[in-house]
């Protein structure tokens, strides 16, 4: 996820924001695929880390030392869903991350080429699935000092898909990477999502059920149309529900490097 922020940050030196002139259907955005900070553990109400786990971090005083939070440790997906029971183990504070900005630091120098915007706030989005929306992460950036300052992350249920294709899909895709229980335990309906997606919006003052459904000082930013143009508009529809306005603009990744560098971003 790191690496990816990076590249969003050199480009962001130069933008302007693409906007759909018949503002009637979405148009761009998405996160630059980040590295991904998975939870890999057994977490669940009552499951501990595994000994081994816990032999391999520092121990519990280290968590007070600033130098010891720079150490990578992957995301507490539990954690993101407001649903970790652990915040009070330290065995498992030292193992997983609660807190996304600390993986992604901002330099000097990322400042220095940073150029004025438009926006106070960039929303970086990044859907996972193809049938319908699985994962539903988005990271607010702070247009002035290229700060992570929030995650949003849902991982999101199917409504036509069986379940023998959910189980078949999560496998191939999270069990590898240990989160198919994750997913299992935390998955709600993309409706479900959108309402906590836009109470968490409200919460940080970039939207406001009662004004035009604009976003407030804020553009989604997309590595490609896909994610909002296509995707976003489809699962509306297979979930039954009106598309949210501020899904008919966004910042696509890919047109600011063709129009800055003067070739495709691959």
């Amino acid at each position: 996820m790191a690496s990816a922020f990076s590249a969003f940050r050199v480009s962001m030196s130069r933008i302007s924001p693409f906007r759909d002139s018949r503002f009637s259907y979405p148009a761009t955005f998405a996160l630059a695929h980040t590295k991904r900070i998975m939870c890999n553990s057994s977490h669940s109400v009552s499951s501990s880390p595994s000994p081994s786990d816990i032999s391999s971090s520092p121990s519990p005083s280290s968590l007070m030392d600033t130098k010891e939070i720079a150490r990578w440790r992957p995301m507490c997906l539990y954690y993101t869903h407001g649903k970790c029971t652990k915040m009070d183990d330290p065995a498992h504070l030292e193992i997983f991350n609660h807190d996304c900005s600390k993986e992604l630091p901002v330099t000097a120098a990322d400042l220095e080429r940073k150029k004025s915007q438009e926006f106070n706030f960039f929303l970086v989005i990044d859907l996972e699935g193809k049938v319908e929306i699985l994962e539903f992460p988005v990271l607010i950036v702070d247009a002035n000092t290229m700060e992570v300052v929030d995650l949003f992350h849902r991982f999101v249920r199917p409504t036509k898909m069986s379940e023998q294709a959910i189980n078949k899909f999560m496998e191939g895709k999270y069990g590898e990477l240990g989160v198919d229980r994750v997913w299992h335990d935390t998955a709600i309906p993309f409706k479900q999502v959108v309402e906590e997606f836009e109470a968490w919006l409200a919460e940080h003052c970039l939207w406001a059920k009662d004004a035009d459904g604009a976003l407030n000082n804020a553009a989604f930013v997309t590595c490609g149309n896909w994610d909002i143009k296509t995707k976003i508009p489809e699962q509306c529809v297979v979930s039954n529900i009106k598309l949210p306005p501020y899904f008919m603009e966004w910042i696509n990744l890919k047109d600011v490097y063709l129009n800055f560098y003067g070739r495709e971003m691959t």
